[in-house]
């Protein structure tokens, strides 16, 4: 697999859903087999499975690590005592809501003390659906840590991230993402003073690349600028706080040497890195604004076909050329429910009150659409070619009905007059206008 160096520094292979293979020292990977009695350099074999062992080969995600130490080398874990803010789920509630951004605080506060859950599917015992956090942070991490309830989608929005992982090491920026798989140990690091931002933490099938359908082969995100990490390790015996987050709990253990001690590694159940800004977006050149799915980024599939358990859609900078159009993303009533968050800029469907950092929750069936405002410009607009620039909005497109947590209901940041920007559209029905 091709290595390739980034603007972050840092050496990545490039491509999505391959079967890659790293080793930080030479011929630390075996040749012909997964688990020879010796590897090399005394290492231990260990294997990361993702998904069952029986899932068809095309769903199979699993990765073997060449280790200096298993992972099963551990004491009991206990249950910390500071757990993740807002895990308990609100009532139900099936209002639009929106809320303002979530301040950084002021005390030391790393990437886990900082995470708020905001909406979840279901418990934390959910075997699919979706968790959506939101984190705020100013100190860099020094324990480690790991989930057994899903894969995490890290969106930043403000503040640079290193992310040590068991395979190497990613940097992320805000208007890129990253991608955790299940189980996988690693530890962030602030690149900056503070950072902020969101995470879908996906509780049902792997993200994937959507097809393309009509589309044809070219379009949307393409494999080659998905990148990956290459190995490294740490040979350190120190204490070490190793985190787990079961069942919506934190648990902690403490290990007597580092965790990131990888040496080599095979498979594709790995993390990854994706620049948004490389998006090739698509859109009508004639008329009518088309459907927020060919924004799609990442899909999970979900049990009825062609409705997704999640899909990450991004609204980035575009030409609007289509005639005799209603630009904005038009009323809508629709089976997905719709949570959004915004990195930078302005989005298109909402004159003011959404800003970057903050979010928007629209569940199934609830009616939404552009502002009073935003209305009334687009009716009235001179449909010339221009270009929606300067911004970067994204959506957590579930199947599953998003339930506020209890926190996020109660919280200041919520916008409890969110339904007045609809509330000033006056009747401009004409009988005889015709």
């Amino acid at each position: 697999m091709r290595s390739q160096p980034s603007s972050d520094g840092l050496i990545y292979q490039s491509g999505f859903g391959n079967e890659f293979s790293s080793e930080a020292l030479p011929d630390a990977l075996p040749v012909g087999q997964n688990s020879p009695q010796k590897v090399a350099y005394g290492l231990y074999t260990e294997l990361l499975s993702g998904t069952a062992f029986t899932v068809p080969r095309a769903e199979s995600r699993r990765t073997w690590m060449y280790r200096i130490k298993p992972s099963a080398t551990h004491p009991e874990y206990h249950r910390l005592t500071q757990q993740i803010t807002g895990q308990e789920l609100g009532p139900i509630n099936p209002n639009r809501l929106r809320w303002n951004p979530f301040d950084v605080p002021s005390e030391p506060t790393d990437f886990l003390a900082g995470l708020t859950t905001l909406a979840a599917t279901s418990p934390a015992e959910q075997a699919d659906g979706v968790s959506v956090h939101l984190y705020q942070a100013n100190a860099s991490m020094t324990r480690t840590f790991f989930n057994a309830d899903g894969e995490w989608l890290i969106v930043p929005q403000q503040g640079r991230l290193k992310i040590i992982t068991e395979l190497g090491v990613l940097a992320i920026e805000p208007e890129e993402i990253a991608v955790l798989p299940r189980g996988l140990k690693f530890r962030i690091e602030l690149l900056d003073a503070s950072a902020s931002g969101y995470i879908c933490e996906n509780h049902g099938c792997a993200l994937r690349l959507p097809d393309l359908g009509p589309i044809g082969s070219n379009g949307l995100a393409n494999p080659r600028d998905f990148l990956t990490p290459v190995a490294c390790y740490e040979n350190r015996d120190q204490p070490e706080v190793l985190v787990q987050k079961f069942l919506g709990e934190l648990w902690a253990t403490d290990l007597d040497h580092s965790p990131f001690d990888v040496v080599a590694w095979h498979g594709n159940n790995v993390p990854y890195k994706y620049d948004l800004r490389r998006f090739n977006t698509l859109g009508t050149i004639g008329f009518d604004h088309p459907d927020p799915s060919i924004f799609t980024v990442l899909t999970s599939p979900g049990t009825v076909h062609g409705q997704a358990n999640v899909d990450f859609v991004i609204f980035p900078p575009r030409w609007m050329v289509a005639e005799n159009t209603f630009r904005p993303p038009w009323f809508h009533r629709n089976r997905m429910t719709e949570l959004m968050g915004l990195i930078k800029g302005t989005y298109d469907a909402k004159a003011e009150g959404f800003v970057p950092g903050g979010a928007s929750l629209h569940n199934c069936m609830s009616a939404h659409g552009p502002d009073n405002a935003t209305t009334e410009q687009a009716i009235a607009a001179d449909l010339v070619p221009h270009k929606i620039d300067q911004t970067m909005a994204f959506m957590f497109e579930t199947g599953s009905v998003l339930r506020a947590s209890r926190h996020a209901l109660d919280c200041p940041q919520r916008q409890r007059d969110y339904d007045a920007c609809w509330a000033g559209m006056n009747k401009t029905f004409d009988q005889g206008s015709l």
